[in-house]
């Protein structure tokens, strides 16, 4: 800003101060977005400048204010960015300082310059070997890190590795915190396009040049080459000198990205999620703040960052519901990607196979313009697909595969293909009881059974990490060796394959074995190199990976995602199974598809198995037409939870009891939660129902602001829920 300003209003980190208004020292000068040390008490927090007109405060006389601290060395906020924390904020009913702090995620960026000492190994070898060093020595080959980073990647304590380094076995490197990415080049590769490609390609990128709002679904069956048509974009915003963010919704598949953005750019990009080391936080931030990050990969949180010229988002798969978030600030960066596009004037590309109902409406109204791929790239077909109806070809007892789905199986072991099963339920099975007693295994945080997970010998709870041994014996009656497993989950399938066809070499691919995208590398190289024959996954399979080999995926419960009475069932069944389905037959052996179900007749299953997505759609849109469901209508849920059970209760009635009366507008609840306890909280739920023209959030607003709560109570609102637990 030109005119100096003496005193200037901040947003502080700390949802329950509210704005404060502070003194610019004499010779300081501040802009609007500055990240600014600001005094509270004896204590110094971290304040942005904003614009005072636009956040309510009090008027306090300038003889009373205390003067800033200092200024933190980076660039200030943008304000189209300052607009985006905003919007955020009042269309998700979330504090402005807890929206505030995704964007300055990374402690470390704001301190400036840095240089830190990471350590490596130097081959030589200590005077003493134990077997804790020996362990560290081969885990830490061709790690270089800080000393806690490489404890915790050793598994062993920090004294071993200080150990190592006074003998010599490990040297210390001086790392510049901010050394620069290496430049992507946007003509590194000769792409061929199909004619429909590059169509889409010249479309999207004569928007990258125009340099204005322009949100594009590109709507492209599985394998027709979705991933290769956006980069022609991505390469003319390189051209042009702007940044790019792409989105991803989950880190096991940016692995599959990132060799692939490495043959077209002859780099890889810059990441982004939470598993970087906070010096690689670190350094992209600071990156993508100063503009020389030029391409960002990154999970939904990356959304957030300061970019410095941004010119381009994509959201891949976008259809996901790992973009919206379920706690803290509930939003879904999908949405939250389209108003950052917009606020800051460049286009973005929602991209997916199997594109959410509300995206394919806002491209009906013409408020995003839908580019289709409809065809598969070089001449690959889509898979057939057949349902097996349980009912009539029952599995042998104590199996859940029926004969057909093994027999195909079977076939592609003698051809030397691949097969994939897919259920989406982690561990073993989803229940465990005593067949003695009865006896069911509970977590006790959460009302949730507890899994057993066979690989690792232990019971797990799903929703909030709680872990125990599997126990030799029933702790209600004593009985040895008496646990019994309900229902099937991956681990028990795969024990299946491998009984039934003992010569295949079968691998399990959940969020517990591809926990890292180190280990989703491991994945993708053995499946190329045809040493697993059959996968049996969750939901993580069924998005981003390329197997040329493998032509038969199984659906082992189709009818899995439709209970549980969830408003977006029948679309998330139908976008996971279509999306499966879209791994097989993607190089030039045709695929096949086996789903089993016990109800072939249910609309979804009906639409999936004619391959008939838009007759899958247009009764899901009816469906939503009458119950007021978005896109027509709004949802929004407000959960009260407290570690006392009563307290939570009583809260929750409280809110009911002062229901505001709105035209248009259905409050029901409160009632408990259908998850009535998670991570040792009890959950009461209200839902709201709402036509589009009612002003839902300051509804909210108005009514909750008029109610305090004992401090143990958390209340919290969720716009455009995605999960009804």
């Amino acid at each position: 800003m030109s005119r100096q300003m003496n005193r200037v209003r901040c947003l502080v980190l700390n949802a329950a101060l509210g704005p404060l208004d502070y003194k610019v020292p004499e010779g300081m000068t501040v802009e609007l977005g500055q990240v600014v040390e600001c005094p509270l008490g004896p204590r110094t927090v971290v304040g942005i400048v904003w614009e005072a007109e636009r956040l309510p405060g009090t008027d306090v006389p300038a003889e009373k204010l205390r003067g800033l601290r200092g200024l933190y060395p980076i660039p200030p906020l943008p304000e189209p960015l300052r607009r985006l924390i905003e919007w955020t904020a009042d269309y998700y009913v979330a504090s402005l300082a807890s929206v505030a702090r995704m964007a300055l995620s990374s402690g470390g960026a704001l301190k400036g310059p840095a240089s830190i000492t990471e350590y490596r190994l130097t081959g030589g070898m200590p005077e003493r070997m134990t077997p804790q060093r020996l362990a560290a020595m081969e885990a830490l080959e061709g790690e270089q890190a800080t000393i806690r980073e490489l404890s915790g990647i050793a598994g062993v304590s920090e004294g071993v590795l200080r150990g190592l380094v006074n003998q010599g076995v490990l040297e210390p490197v001086e790392v510049d915190c901010d050394r620069p990415y290496e430049e992507a080049r946007p003509d590194y590769a000769q792409v061929e396009l199909s004619d429909q490609q590059h169509e889409a390609a010249e479309i999207f990128s004569a928007a990258v040049r125009e340099k204005k709002f322009a949100p594009f679904l590109l709507d492209g069956v599985t394998g027709s080459g979705k991933t290769e048509t956006y980069f022609e974009p991505v390469a003319e915003a390189l051209r042009m000198g702007r940044q790019v963010l792409v989105l991803l919704p989950e880190i096991a598949l940016t692995e599959n990205f990132l060799h692939r953005f490495e043959e077209r750019f002859g780099v890889q990009p810059v990441l982004w999620h939470s598993s970087l080391k906070s010096t690689e936080r670190r350094r992209a931030w600071r990156a993508v703040a100063s503009g020389d990050a030029q391409v960002v990969v990154g999970a939904r949180s990356a959304l957030f960052l300061p970019f410095a010229k941004l010119g381009l988002i994509v959201v891949d798969e976008a259809h996901e519901t790992s973009f919206k978030q379920e706690d803290g600030v509930r939003y879904n960066a999908r949405d939250v990607a389209v108003m950052r596009a917009h606020f800051e004037g460049f286009p973005i590309i929602l991209a997916s196979a199997t594109p959410a109902l509300e995206s394919l409406q806002m491209a009906e109204s013409g408020i995003y313009s839908k580019v289709d791929l409809p065809s598969r790239f070089g001449g690959a077909q889509l898979p057939d697909i057949d349902t097996i109806d349980l009912k009539e070809e029952k599995p042998p007892h104590g199996m859940w595969l029926a004969q057909r789905l093994v027999d195909g199986i079977a076939e592609r072991l003698e051809r030397g293909e691949q097969s994939l099963l897919f259920l989406n339920r982690r561990g073993y099975a989803p229940l465990t009881l005593c067949r003695n007693c009865g006896f069911r295994y509970q977590c006790p945080n959460c009302s949730a059974w507890l899994v057993e997970h066979r690989f690792t010998r232990r019971l797990a709870c799903h929703h909030c990490g709680h872990e125990a041994p599997s126990p030799a014996q029933c702790k209600e009656c004593g009985e040895p060796d008496c646990l019994v497993a309900c229902g099937p989950g991956v681990e028990r399938i795969a024990d299946e394959v491998a009984e039934r066809l003992p010569e295949a070499r079968v691998f399990v691919a959940t969020s517990d074995t591809l926990n890292s995208p180190g280990r989703a590398a491991e994945f993708i190289a053995a499946v190329e190199a045809k040493e697993i024959d059959v996968i049996v996954g969750t939901q993580l399979v069924t998005k981003g990976f390329h197997f040329p080999e493998l032509t038969l995926v199984g659906v082992v419960d189709a009818d899995l995602g439709l209970e549980g009475g969830d408003l977006r069932a029948g679309e998330r069944t139908y976008q996971q199974v279509a999306q499966v389905a879209g791994r097989a037959g993607r190089g030039s052996k045709p695929g096949e598809v086996l789903i089993q179900t016990r109800h072939p007749e249910a609309s979804v299953i009906a639409a999936l198995a004619a391959g008939d997505r838009d007759a899958f759609y247009s009764a899901e849109t009816e469906m939503r037409r009458d119950a007021g469901a978005p896109p027509f209508g709004r949802w929004a849920s407000i959960i009260v939870s407290s570690e006392d059970e009563a307290e939570a209760r009583e809260a929750a009635r409280r809110i009911g009891d002062t229901r505001p009366d709105v035209p248009d507008c259905m409050i029901l609840g409160p009632a408990p939660a259908p998850m009535a306890q998670l991570r040792g909280r009890y959950r009461y739920r209200l839902l709201m129902n709402a036509r589009r023209s009612v002003q839902l959030q300051d509804v909210i607003r108005n009514w909750l602001s008029r109610i305090d709560h004992p401090p143990g109570v958390r209340v919290a609102v969720d716009v455009d829920p995605y999960s009804f637990v």
